[in-house]
């Protein structure tokens, strides 16, 4: 019987057997391996867009704020300034417009019972002041103490009107009450420009009771502020009245870039110029005082 021979592995057998185990077991691994999700992208997400702050629209500052005025809606809008005549007598009327939201200005009468009262309220409120000078009319109507009249000699003037602006201390400037005949005489209107030029820091306002007024050109020849009235505002005491001739002074001043109007302490007007306010106000009309519109 023949003897099986027995066959020798080679030492690069064992490798191969190696490797062949490595890889059955690599396989069976990743065959049989746990399924996991797929990793959450790396990619950066789209931006969202960048919202921008809306600026807020702020009301350019007017000369000094009136406690508890109202935002003007167009701060560069044509301008109006409101005078209130005859100030220092009708206390509850005056304190009317003293509480109403705009910049106006009382004109206060010296040698009257509330003057100094009303016109440190209306300065404590941020409104103008100003004294309301009489002076001599054509007619024969009294315009009250402290009167400048023609037959005055300068000195007589100048001290005049002195003594009715020391009734007035808060005053900021001047404007006339009636003098039609005063105001057109270019010799008494120096003299009074003389007297405000002392004091350094006084405009005047010509109210142009009279067509023949002087006023103006003589205190642009003083180098004193100032300008002149556009409208009165109440010379029929009615509501729609007044309404209609604050429309006038809009319409002026949209044209001109400014306007003046005068009115006075009358419960009509009064409530004209409430009501009127906010439409005003709506159509780009911006409220101030009297003497930012002086030159």
């Amino acid at each position: 019987m023949s003897k099986r021979r027995s066959r020798r592995r080679r030492p690069g057998d064992w490798l191969v057997l190696v490797l062949l185990f490595i890889i059955a077991f690599a396989a069976g691994w990743y065959l049989l391996r746990p399924r996991h999700a797929a990793p959450p992208s790396l990619a950066v997400a789209s931006p969202l867009p960048i919202l921008t702050a809306t600026p807020i629209a702020t009301a350019a500052p007017t000369e000094s704020p009136t406690p508890g005025a109202s935002p003007t809606p167009n701060a560069a809008g044509p301008k109006l300034a409101l005078i209130i005549d005859d100030c220092g007598q009708w206390v509850d009327i005056e304190r009317g417009y003293i509480a109403l939201p705009i910049p106006l200005t009382l004109s206060v009468l010296p040698y009257v019972h509330a003057a100094r009262q009303i016109a440190q309220e209306a300065h404590d409120a941020g409104k103008g002041v100003m004294l309301h000078l009489p002076m001599e009319p054509q007619s024969e109507i009294y315009p009250g103490p402290g009167e400048v009249k023609t037959a005055m000699t300068d000195a007589q003037v100048i001290a005049q009107v002195q003594a009715d602006l020391a009734q007035v201390p808060l005053a900021q400037g001047v404007n006339n009450h009636e003098g039609s005949k005063a105001s057109a005489d270019a010799r008494v209107m120096h003299d009074v420009m003389e007297v405000l030029a002392r004091h350094g820091h006084l405009f005047f306002i010509d109210s142009r009771t009279s067509a023949a007024s002087v006023g103006e050109q003589q205190a642009a020849a003083a180098g004193i502020p100032t300008a002149s009235r556009d409208v009165f505002l109440d010379n029929r005491e009615n509501v729609a009245y007044t309404e209609a001739q604050l429309r006038e002074a809009a319409g002026i001043a949209r044209r001109t870039g400014s306007a003046i109007a005068i009115g006075h302490p009358r419960a009509t007007t009064l409530a004209a110029v409430r009501a009127m306010i906010p439409q005003l106000q709506a159509a780009g009309i911006r409220f101030v005082l009297v003497q930012s519109l002086t030159h």
